[in-house]
């Protein structure tokens, strides 16, 4: 069954990714994800703690409160719950040079640098994670409203795990669609061959969404407030933090390396040409 061997392809070539970041040393790069994720939760948690404290005497002025709540709510939700997202189109021009790499060092072939190609990248990058992001909102109220009319509470129903697999699917689309950028395929032949390989996207973006999944409080790297009343309690709780945190930084990388292997894996990137790619994995 291909659904089954292409599942096979992506988390055998976890494997082989994790040896391949050792021996190039391309855990070097984890570094940029590590800061901007830092930053992101950090914001986000930030925000999330604020104690709104409304001073509105007015209509005009109550007006402007709830809309800066809202934004606050928002800006919130987006930097804590879609963290994963923002990652992938921050870092779109490093992933896309991490995968030419990758690439080079498994077929050889070399990519032209080009400052065009480089803006070009950026705004495919955001343009799928956008993308993505929305249609996981979209499924995400599809599946809340069932799961709400069906059982009464959403956290009963078990139709809330089908979440899961859509994200898995789209956090791998976004990976392997870098490959699919350097062949020259638009976004419609892109989303296809995603689709016809979902296998892959869905080992992909599983690895990549359990490692960085959002249960890192960050806050205890840096209060060590707590530190005197219980020491060992204190490091438990700061070493486990900080291995989630070098966990879920290592998780991008590891990823678009990871995506890179599956899709040489599946077919030889090396010796095959734009439209027989196409042919060969549609098919």
């Amino acid at each position: 069954m291909r659904f089954i061997k292409n599942l096979f392809i992506g988390y055998r070539a976890y494997i082989k990714a994790f040896r391949l970041i050792i021996d190039y040393k391309l855990y070097f790069y984890i570094i940029f994800p590590a800061i901007l994720m830092l930053g992101i939760y950090q914001v986000g948690f930030m925000i999330h703690l604020h104690e709104p404290r409304p001073t509105a005497t007015s209509m005009n002025g109550i007006i402007w409160y709830m809309i800066k709540l809202m934004a606050e709510i928002l800006i919130a939700t987006t930097l804590m719950r879609f963290a994963k997202y923002l990652v992938v189109i921050l870092l779109s021009p490093m992933f896309s040079k991490i995968s030419e790499k990758v690439e080079f060092i498994l077929t050889g072939n070399r990519y032209r640098f080009s400052f065009n190609q480089l803006v070009s990248d950026v705004k495919r990058g955001i343009r799928i994670g956008v993308r993505n992001m929305m249609w996981e909102v979209f499924f995400f109220t599809i599946v809340f409203l069932i799961g709400v009319i069906g059982w009464g509470d959403f956290a009963l129903s078990p139709v809330r795990h089908i979440l899961f697999f859509i994200s898995f699917y789209y956090y791998g689309f976004s990976f392997m669609d870098y490959i699919h950028e350097r062949l020259k395929m638009n976004l419609h032949e892109s989303i296809q061959l995603a689709r016809e390989n979902r296998g892959i996207a869905l080992s992909i973006g599983s690895v990549y969404s359990v490692l960085i999944w959002n249960f890192i409080d960050l806050s205890t790297l840096f209060d060590w407030s707590s530190f005197g009343a219980d020491p060992w309690q204190f490091m438990l709780t700061f070493l486990t933090n900080l291995g989630l945190w070098i966990c879920a930084s290592f998780a991008p990388i590891w990823a678009i390396v990871a995506a890179t292997i599956a899709m040489h894996d599946l077919l030889d990137l090396k010796a095959i040409s734009r439209d027989e790619f196409a042919e060969n994995v549609m098919n």
